[in-house]
């Protein structure tokens, strides 16, 4: 593997940079997870006592398993703590190593920021409201697109000095697909089906202590390793007639963001995990989905994105099937209750052991994607 002998910064130019340089910027990945992750670890119970002082507890649905009644009233909105944790991480990392951020590292924490938003608000109705019940549908899903327009819209601009855009129109799984311009229409359309999509994944498999957050503490690892690779081997760095470099704009930097959500999601979850003292709502759930769904966009790795999170397509499967065959079959139910893990859970396993259980499925999809990932590179070298 060559030496990292460049980056990309902001919209400008190719900067040189000597060895230990590159190494200043690959120690920014560890200086995100950790700042992160302290944010998260002292922000959380300061979020908790404040949370609880005024009030803003969990509704719990009454259709729900009976264990989680207990539930009722355990502060939630906690998702705030690992989005300002994320942000404060990245931009600390950005003083420590005195690099300017990126256009492709600012688009995905504001798609973040944005999808957090938009759970903000529904979180806060639910509160208010105290009861299960937040922004309509309708309304919840013109805020994610509206943000997943923008950051869409805004993905095709900013190209660096080799026309690298943070987005593209092709299609990607590992890698772009030649074969396959969706031109900038439909890529604005697609990117808001699957930020959408992703987005909501992550909020239905927030049901159970820990288990989104644990899930996702996986997933953006997966996008850390990836970004580091796609850095050593970038065509920013190698040369743009290297077969099979990486035309990825700030692959770098999309690790750097991704290590301060999987460090601000770490810390969380000392809280989170059961029995948990905080959840961190649509707010938390919708904010991670889009950042997956952002970094998935940015380092063309669109429909990996489906392996390495496959437990969250499982369980927006799962709801798919529940209601669709709830419809046709006059209100017969394949499951027990979904989202998935509710199914079990009156099966009859433990809260801990469908947590636990989901966490190794999820790490199984995330080794699969990383090993298809590994592939597409050795098939193209």
């Amino acid at each position: 593997m060559s030496t990292y002998s460049a980056a990309l910064a902001g919209v400008g130019a190719v900067v040189p940079h000597a060895g230990s340089e590159g190494g200043l910027q690959m120690r920014g990945v560890l200086y995100a997870a950790g700042i992160a992750l302290f944010f998260s670890l002292i922000g959380t119970p300061m979020a908790i006592k404040t949370l609880a002082r005024y009030g803003f507890g969990q509704p719990i649905r009454e259709d729900g398993p009976t264990t989680h009644q207990a539930k009722r009233g355990t502060p939630t909105m906690g998702g705030v703590v690992i989005v300002l944790a994320t942000v404060l991480g990245y931009g600390f990392t950005k003083l420590a190593t005195m690099r300017a951020p990126t256009a492709s590292g600012l688009l995905v924490l504001f798609l973040m920021v944005g999808m957090g938003l938009v759970g903000f608000t529904d979180d806060f109705l639910k509160v208010f409201r105290q009861r299960n019940l937040g922004l309509r549908a309708k309304a919840k899903m013109i805020g994610q697109w509206i943000v997943a327009i923008v950051f869409a819209v805004l993905a095709l601009h900013f190209p660096n000095s080799l026309g690298f855009t943070p987005g593209d129109t092709h299609l990607s799984f590992v890698r772009n697909i030649s074969a396959i311009d969706l031109g900038a229409v439909l890529f604005v359309i697609w990117a808001g089906l699957l930020i959408a999509g992703t987005s909501n994944g992550v909020n239905l498999t927030d049901g159970l202590d820990g288990l989104a957050t644990g899930s996702c503490v996986m997933v953006f690892a997966s996008y850390v390793l990836i970004g580091v690779w796609q850095h050593g081997e970038s065509c920013a760095t190698l040369g743009t007639g290297v077969q099979g470099c990486y035309p990825v704009r700030d692959p770098l930097d999309l690790a750097i963001v991704a290590a301060a959500i999987m460090g601000a999601c770490f810390g969380f979850l000392w809280w989170n995990t059961s029995p948990a003292k905080i959840y961190m709502g649509d707010t938390g759930s919708l904010a991670l989905g889009g950042a997956l769904a952002g970094l998935a966009i940015c380092s063309q790795t669109e429909l990996l994105l489906a392996l390495l999170g496959g437990l969250f397509v499982i369980i927006t499967l799962s709801v798919v099937i529940q209601v669709g065959y709830f419809k046709i079959s006059g209100g017969k139910r394949v499951f027990k209750m979904a989202p998935l893990h509710h199914h079990f859970e009156l099966v009859g396993w433990a809260e801990v052991t469908v947590v636990v259980r989901f966490w190794i499925i999820c790490g199984l999809f995330v080794g699969l994607g990383l090993g298809v990932f590994y592939a597409g590179w050795i098939t193209v070298k």
